[in-house]
């Protein structure tokens, strides 16, 4: 004797349920999402501006000589309007004028960053950050330059923003910027 058999497929109301649910489950992780990728651009911004200081100041004691991290967005010459953001060159500064002259190796190319970001230095450290044979940081007129960074996301008011700052021995550290910063 045989049993009925049911079918084991779903119905049109059980499957419209089941969308509708996964749509409002996808709606309420989207800004999430957002604000991870934001966060995301925020610290691989901080990094890489960070990962440059290094390098320029290890360079700098390694030639025994100046070396220069400026903004270049077309990774030639130093540029004096603009954020950070646009991207920056490293090079061997020999004449101490904080421009990349004919002759003057260009040691480090950083292309711009997503659009997404903006990065701004204050006023010691708006257009060029100079570092000294001895790895520390002088402006061209020999004076003292210590500065900070900050990277803030463009979109995405739950994302934090990123401070790197260049303390009075010239090294660089990245720390959390405080939520005023990047309103």
């Amino acid at each position: 004797m045989m049993k009925n058999a049911r079918n084991g497929g779903y119905t049109l109301v059980e499957l419209l349920v089941s969308i509708a649910i996964g749509a409002g489950a996808l709606t309420m992780a989207a800004p999430n999402v957002s604000d991870l990728m934001n966060s995301v651009r925020v610290q691989a911004g901080a990094q890489a501006l960070s990962n440059s200081l290094a390098l320029a100041r290890s360079e700098a004691v390694k030639r025994n000589g100046r070396v220069v991290m400026c903004k270049s967005p077309q990774g030639l010459s130093c540029e004096r309007s603009g954020g950070w953001e646009q991207g920056w060159i490293i090079f061997h500064d020999m004449n101490n004028n904080a421009r990349p002259d004919e002759g003057e190796d260009i040691l480090h190319r950083e292309a711009g960053m997503a659009s997404a970001l903006s990065m701004h230095g204050n006023t010691p450290v708006s257009h060029y950050v100079s570092y000294t044979p001895y790895g520390r940081t002088r402006q061209v007129s020999g004076a003292f330059q210590a500065g900070t960074f900050t990277i803030c996301g463009n979109a995405g008011r739950g994302v934090k923003g990123r401070q790197v700052v260049i303390n009075s021995v010239g090294r660089a550290r990245v720390d959390q910027a405080s939520a005023s910063l990047c309103a």
